[in-house]
């Protein structure tokens, strides 16, 4: 493929400072009033407007998928059909999880079940860590696309056109993936309940 790369450091470039602007609401600032499904899909789709437009499906989520999620017990059910703080809340973190996670693997981060004042304190953790995981992004981003964007500092995991850039993000991306999976099915496992055996060929997985 050809790139204009001069095109596309703008466009990183916007993108950067879209995600600098991006932010969550806080806690207090989701509303507690009760909303019905049509006020619920329109705030979400304010809440988690990160997508650039061409990427973007015409609805980001759907009435199907959150009445898909309130029948397997992916998020509480609705009170006579409102939902509160606590369910924006769970489908916030739902939503933006499961674009690198598989559903059972969102449910081991917040499970359904838990009191009121757990799922205030993951979401506000969430919030807290999402401020970091983009800093690390975007130093990341800085770091390898450094000949693109015209930065001065020189390191070895620079790539000087589009064609590399993208190898190496989605090469990038799937090592996060495997090193996410390994580190959920650690948790889920007492290492006290394995056999030497088994934590040998833990360990070397």
């Amino acid at each position: 493929m050809s790139f204009d790369n001069d095109l596309i450091a703008a466009k990183l470039r916007r993108w950067e400072q879209y995600l600098l602007d991006f932010k969550l609401p806080e806690w207090n600032e989701i509303p507690d009033i009760g909303l019905y499904m049509e006020q619920l899909i329109q705030i979400l789709g304010y809440y988690l407007d990160y997508l650039p437009p061409e990427l973007k499906e015409e609805q980001f989520v759907t009435p199907a998928t959150i009445n898909n999620y309130v029948r397997t017990k992916v998020i509480p059910a609705p009170i006579k059909k409102r939902y509160y703080r606590e369910h924006i809340a769970y489908l916030i973190l739902v939503l933006m999880l499961k674009q690198n996670m598989n559903i059972a693997q969102v449910q081991s981060i917040i499970p359904v079940g838990i009191s009121s004042e757990e799922v205030e304190e993951k979401y506000r953790a969430y919030v807290q860590m999402l401020e970091r995981a983009k800093t690390v992004f975007l130093m990341s981003m800085r770091a390898i696309a450094g000949p693109i964007l015209k930065h001065d500092d020189v390191n070895d995991l620079q790539v000087d056109n589009t064609d590399d850039l993208i190898l190496l993000v989605a090469m990038s991306g799937g090592f996060n993936r495997l090193l996410t999976d390994k580190l959920l099915l650690l948790n889920d496992v007492k290492l006290s309940d394995m056999s030497p055996e088994d934590l040998e060929i833990k360990h070397r997985r």
